[in-house]
């Protein structure tokens, strides 16, 4: 049986060469009709320095200030998200009805892509790799990498190194 791809998870991590990754989603969703969603994952602080700040704050100030930064954050992202879709799709304006959902989520990118895409029931995983340095023919970045490894489902891996417009 041929796959039919119905929902995709496009997982970006904002860098300005991850739009190539958005335009193969784009295009797959175009062929398929299938939705798209868009995912983002933000690090989580170093333990090291969540320690230090609370000691020097107290723990109580420390958990007030970060839940409130990562709402903040959280809905900053996801407005960048909504309008660079958008702008990607000013041409092709119907192509945003495509666009299931935003998410935006703090913590490890490789298990928090894995379960968004499991939780979702994505038919495939769209993601840029950055290849850096000498050895860039040799590893892909090391998310992209790590879910290509790890995931029960088909990824499509985008080289972003090569992305020209």
């Amino acid at each position: 049986m041929i796959p039919q791809y119905k929902s995709i998870l496009y997982a970006t991590d904002l860098t300005s060469n991850a739009t190539l990754a958005f335009r193969h989603a784009v295009g797959i969703a175009r062929c398929h009709d299938a939705r798209i969603h868009l995912l983002h994952v933000m690090p989580e602080m170093d333990p090291a320095v969540l320690n230090y700040v609370s000691t020097v704050m107290g723990e109580s100030k420390l958990a007030d200030l970060e839940l409130e930064h990562k709402q903040e954050v959280s809905e900053t992202i996801r407005q960048k998200l909504k309008i660079f879709a958008e702008e990607e799709l000013a041409d092709h304006p119907e192509d945003l009805e495509r666009i299931a959902a935003i998410e935006i989520h703090h913590g490890h990118a490789v298990g928090l892509i894995l379960e968004t895409s499991d939780r979702m029931d994505a038919d495939l995983i769209v993601l840029g790799s950055h290849g850096k340095g000498a050895l860039k023919y040799t590893f892909l970045g090391s998310v992209a990498e790590k879910v290509l490894r790890k995931s029960t489902r088909p990824v499509l891996v985008i080289p972003l190194s090569q992305a020209h417009d």
